[in-house]
């Protein structure tokens, strides 16, 4: 079970504070559920996706609830599938910085016709913890529950303006 805020960033912080760089490059393969494969680094990885409203308690939130399932697979069926993707692939890299003893916050820079989108999320142990959170100064408009800021929605934009555009 996933359990993220997700918020638009408008001034990046000192990104030489990050304790981890990941250059992640991501396709989309099936709408619902979500079918995505990634390649992170040099990791390929093909996730299942299946958003939700509550967690395991029935607790509600704000916060995007997925189940989520990760499998490694060969670079040679990631590039196969890659052929079938749907959409655009999503390009970023992904800066991980330390926010406190039991949360993460992962920024996104996005590229290519993305660039000039960064976004942060923040993962929970669960829905309390999530419903809790009291995000960083820095931290922008919330989008958790603003399905335009889906990766998966951003890959069918043929450029940042276009969501702009639906603002």
């Amino acid at each position: 079970m996933e359990i993220e805020r997700k918020y638009l960033i408008e001034e990046l912080p000192d990104l030489t504070e990050a304790f981890d760089i990941w250059k992640i490059e991501q396709a989309y393969l099936a709408d619902k559920p979500t079918l995505r494969i990634r390649k992170k680094n040099d990791e390929y990885i093909m996730t299942y996706k299946n958003k939700k409203r509550s967690d395991e308690t029935g607790a509600v939130t704000s916060a995007a609830v997925n189940e989520e399932i990760e499998i490694p697979i060969p670079e040679s069926i990631y590039e196969h599938l890659l052929l079938k993707k749907i959409g655009h692939t999503v390009k970023k890299t992904r800066y991980l910085f330390r926010l406190d003893d039991e949360h993460r916050i992962e920024l996104d820079v996005f590229e290519g016709r993305l660039k000039g989108l960064v976004m942060a999320e923040v993962e929970f142990k669960d829905v309390a913890d999530a419903n809790d959170f009291k995000p960083p100064a820095w931290f922008g408009k919330e989008v958790s529950d603003d399905k335009r800021y889906t990766n998966k929605s951003l890959s069918k934009l043929v450029s940042l303006d276009n969501l702009k555009e639906e603002l």
